[in-house]
């Protein structure tokens, strides 16, 4: 998808919860432990509805699910997870309450060493989607995530 990693300016859309006018609303949604692969097959149906196929659609999947077990595994087990189109991109915001993210974690994650255990989510939420949004504090954590429903043209090689 993306070549390297950058970081993405914060955008009050990604943050923002959809207001159920003028938005695509396809998920709302509590999740724990026991709900990963059922959160990851539910956002894989919506997209495919919502028009989203092939490998992006695969690679934005992969990305919530990152998100989401990171949410599990370190934010205190339990989150809010928001899917909805708009504007042409499907969005998705996860959202926990634990202590929020550490600041040596809040830079664009460099590519992780081969042998390295865990930091890979972050990471390929960065390469997969075409926007990455984090806030976080000491009362929680919201990730944002978005991908354009179309592919993209690529006019650097015309």
């Amino acid at each position: 998808m993306k070549q390297g990693v950058r970081p993405a300016p914060v955008t009050e859309a990604v943050l923002a919860e959809p207001s159920s006018r003028g938005t695509g609303r396809l998920a709302d949604r509590r999740f724990g432990r026991d709900d990963i692969a059922l959160v990851r097959h539910e956002v894989s149906a919506r997209l495919r509805e919502a028009g989203l196929g092939g490998d992006r659609l695969h690679g934005f999947i992969l990305a919530v699910n990152e998100v989401v077990t990171n949410v599990v595994l370190h934010a205190g087990g339990a989150g809010r997870l928001l899917l909805w189109v708009s504007g042409g991109s499907a969005w998705c915001s996860v959202t926990d309450s634990g202590p929020g993210i550490p600041a040596r974690f809040l830079a664009a994650p460099d590519v992780p060493e081969a042998f390295e255990v865990g930091g890979r989510g972050i990471w390929l939420a960065y390469q997969l989607c075409d926007e990455v949004t984090v806030a976080t504090g000491p009362i929680g954590t919201t990730v944002g995530l978005r991908i354009l429903l179309a592919t993209p043209v690529d006019t650097s090689s015309q």
